[in-house]
């Protein structure tokens, strides 16, 4: 491009002038001369050097060096024809250069320094002459300037560019020669694994079948019982998975049982657990014959849980049955013959769940249902229990929180003195108000003692009675008799309830009366009669509720410090001689350990006289007061009085 230009340039405007000829036909002798030692210089390197390790410096020195021939022979020729050239000329010659400048600033971008040189030296000098000494040409001189700066900015970014993208070069020629090498490496890794996976394949196959003999034995491990060999909680769960989706497909119905043994737990206690052992064996033997494989399984401890496929009711109840008569039969173990029965409980499907753990609930509902109501026995579930469950949970659930929401008070009933015919002592009765709903105590202290509650619900009825009795100044000898459930005399904290409660509220030991049940001597009797003897000492009463309802024996009594007896209500209207038997029996007792007796459910002026003629003590009932709120209590008292 540089000879043509610049052969044109000569050529097209070779003036008829012979000595302005000859400097211009001298100018492109040189120019051509330089341009043929480059191109001589370029195909050697392109032959010789191109593609190959070499030191550059040399071949870039030699391109350099012709470069700026090039470019001084540029600059010569607008510098010593500049006056000569007409108006086109002039114009056209500035064209071609600032082209050629342009041209060349790209090419040479790698290098900042030739793009300078290259540059100014094309388009500066003939941009100077332009500004200088030719007025009509001053605006293309402008431009020239101009355009030079512009080139350098352009050139520069091009720089960048190009630095860049040898950089980039660079890394990738090095990742790829790290590739390669990596490659090599990783086939000699593979030829490796290709070796080891071969004597691998060869272990497998003799370790397969072990895994599979291992693996059917971890599985028997994790899904079945030990002890019978029946499926345990988990593998019946997964078991049942499968017989859902069958019966859901089919539109198929199946009962889950869900049976318990009754007497097992006194067996395992009194002859051990190795006799235990046979008799659950034995058992899973003999329900497996009323049951597909693996349709049975044991639940936990001696609870065992079945599916019978393709029933109704009837037949389920039938086939349980039939189950209780197998488990009827005894079995004799380490020289014990030992007779034990079944409770069942029967969920259907899809009637009473459509999932596993629904039918499993449901079905073990029924089966503590049925054993409360009667043992050995065979029931089946329905929406009624299920509604009593739910109503147990939704009064469990709020009567954690009754205290806090301020919905338990205490009523109290007066005790009186049949000799005096005045107020002896009141006992604190507990009421509960739930969302408006007053709850019977006969239902909600039954739940409380099976949540646990009981302790907690206790020590606030106790200090809440000590308090009223605190704040009752009007009756300074009346004293007050509290309910104390087995859950909370036994509890390790009652001895320092009480005791706080007692100093709290400033209320003599003597003023206080706790009533106990018959059943507390069932329990613990060590505990109980040591937490008795503390309440002894400390001048607090003992009253026994309920008696005769129990199972209490003349040597427990005998054994216990208690200062009074109080006749359960069912005696007194009842009215039989059967029932005076029973009472004047109480009587007597209670006067040979030297307590007194108060008689309960007194509602009639003839039940009154009459256990007052037997020589009852105290009397308690509605025929002298319903419970009353502390308030009421305040005002019959001094209505009484």
């Amino acid at each position: 491009m540089t000879a043509f230009c610049f052969s044109g340039l000569v050529l097209f405007f070779l003036p008829a002038d012979p000595t302005l000829q000859t400097k211009k036909l001298t100018l492109l002798f040189v120019m051509c001369f330089v341009l043929v030692a480059r191109f001589l210089d370029a195909v050697y390197w392109r032959r010789n050097l191109r593609g190959r390790n070499y030191n550059p410096y040399p071949a870039f020195l030699r391109f350099s060096l012709g470069l700026f021939a090039t470019a001084l022979i540029w600059a010569s020729y607008t510098l010593l024809l500049f006056d000569s050239m007409g108006t086109i000329e002039l114009a056209v010659t500035m064209v071609v250069i600032a082209n050629m400048a342009a041209g060349g600033s790209t090419v040479l971008s790698p290098s900042k320094v030739l793009v300078a040189i290259y540059a100014t030296a094309l388009i500066i000098p003939i941009s100077l002459c332009a500004l200088v000494y030719h007025d009509e040409f001053f605006v293309l001189g402008v431009f020239g300037i101009v355009f030079w700066f512009g080139m350098f900015a352009s050139a520069f970014r091009y720089n960048n560019f190009f630095v860049d993208t040898v950089h980039l070069k660079t890394k990738n020629t090095a990742l790829m020669e790290q590739m390669s090498i990596e490659r090599q490496e990783t086939e000699k890794v593979n030829t490796l694994l290709r070796q080891t996976n071969q004597q691998l394949d060869e272990v497998n196959e003799s370790l397969e079948i072990k895994v599979s003999k291992r693996t059917e034995a971890l599985f028997r491990l994790s899904n079945h019982d030990q002890l019978t060999g029946l499926l345990n909680r988990n593998g019946f769960i997964k078991q049942m998975s499968p017989l859902l989706d069958n019966a859901k497909a089919l539109n198929g119905t199946f009962a889950l049982l869900f049976i318990d043994l009754d007497g097992f737990k006194q067996v395992n206690d009194s002859l051990g657990h190795k006799v235990g052992d046979v008799i659950l064996a034995e058992t899973a033997q003999r329900l497996s014959k009323y049951c597909e494989k693996d349709h049975l399984g044991r639940w936990g401890g001696d609870e065992f849980v079945a599916v019978i496929p393709y029933v109704n009711v009837d037949t389920a109840k039938t086939i349980a049955q039939a189950m209780r008569s197998g488990i009827n039969v005894p079995v004799v173990a380490n020289q014990n013959q030992i007779t034990l029965d079944a409770t069942i409980g029967i969920a259907m499907f899809p009637e009473h769940g459509s999932s596993s753990m629904d039918l499993i609930q449901h079905a073990d509902l029924t089966m503590y249902d049925q054993k409360r109501k009667q043992r050995g026995s065979i029931g089946v579930f329905n929406q009624t229990l299920f509604n009593q469950v739910k109503r147990e949970q939704y009064l469990c659930e709020h009567l954690r929180y009754a205290i806090d929401n301020d919905e338990l008070c205490v009523h109290y009933q007066p005790i009186i003195d049949v000799k005096t015919n005045t107020l002896s002592s009141v006992e604190a009765l507990l009421r509960w108000t739930c969302e408006g709903e007053n709850i019977s105590p006969c239902v909600f202290i039954p739940l409380a003692e099976k949540s646990g509650m009981m302790p907690e619900i206790g020590a606030w009825v106790l200090n809440r009675a000590l308090i009223d009795l605190s704040h009752w100044s009007g009756a300074s000898e009346v004293c007050i008799s509290v309910n104390v459930s087995i859950a909370q005399l036994l509890n390790d904290e009652f001895i320092h309830i009480l005791d706080s409660a007692l100093a709290t509220t400033q209320v003599p030991p003597e003023r206080l009366t706790l009533e106990i049940t018959e059943s507390v001597f069932a329990n613990d009797e060590e505990l109980v009669s040591e937490r008795l003897q503390a309440l002894v000492t400390r001048g607090v009463k003992i009253s026994i509720d309920d008696f005769g309802t129990g199972f209490s024996s003349l040597f427990r009594l005998q054994n216990m410090p208690f200062n009074f007896i109080k006749i359960d209500r069912s005696f007194v209207q009842n009215g039989s001689e059967e029932s005076d038997t029973i009472i004047r029996a109480t009587l007597l007792m209670a006067k040979e350990f030297g307590c007194k007796t108060i008689a309960e459910g007194i509602e009639t002026n003839e039940q009154r006289e009459h256990l007052a003629k037997l020589g009852t003590d105290y009397l308690q009932g509605f025929y002298f007061a319903k419970p009353l709120e502390l308030a009421e209590l305040k005002s019959w008292y001094n209505d009484k009085n």
